[in-house]
């Protein structure tokens, strides 16, 4: 599992929202009926130990598949990002933006093919959208490096994106 993939965020200490990591599994036909007690059972039963909870977070032991911790300190971005997406949520993005829905930030991708791999758990034919990062960064949209293929942002304005 690759934390881009189900765009999960990772606080210092390796902590993630055990709502957050259940809400991107649920995205997943497969992974629908996962529940709370699913994961709770899955570390408790787990012969190495790999995984732990405190209170509503879980955090791997070990075996973490990212070596740095998310920088959240506004950097300037690529000039171009982009954000593979399932087609039926166009028209909300044109109308609203990107926004974090339930997560953190808005994750945007380096290369279309990471991208599109993203917009494919939603979506057997995702739609990329082209994001004029420039642009929002010289207009004040704060950008922050999540690791080298992902950027994170607060929000992303209909007027930075354009459906490729």
């Amino acid at each position: 599992m690759h934390l881009w993939e189900y765009e999960l965020e990772l606080d210092e200490h390796g902590w993630v929202n055990i709502e957050q990591l259940l809400y991107s599994f649920r995205e997943e036909e497969k992974w629908s009926r996962l529940d709370i007690k699913d994961i709770i059972y899955v570390v408790d039963n787990c012969d190495k130990k790999r995984f732990e909870i405190d209170g509503k977070r879980i955090r791997a032991l070990y075996g973490h598949s990212i070596s740095q911790k998310i920088i959240k300190e506004p950097m300037q971005p690529p000039d171009t990002l982009y954000h593979g997406t399932a087609r039926r949520f166009l028209a909300m993005i044109k109308e609203k933006g990107l926004i974090p829905k339930g997560r953190q930030y808005v994750h945007l991708a380096v290369d279309t093919d990471t991208a599109l791999q993203v917009g494919k758990r939603r979506d057997e034919q995702p739609a990329l959208l082209v994001i004029n990062s420039k642009k929002a960064w010289d207009e004040g949209v704060k950008f922050y490096k999540g690791n080298e293929k992902v950027w994170l942002a607060d929000f992303i304005e209909p007027a930075y994106i354009e459906i490729g």
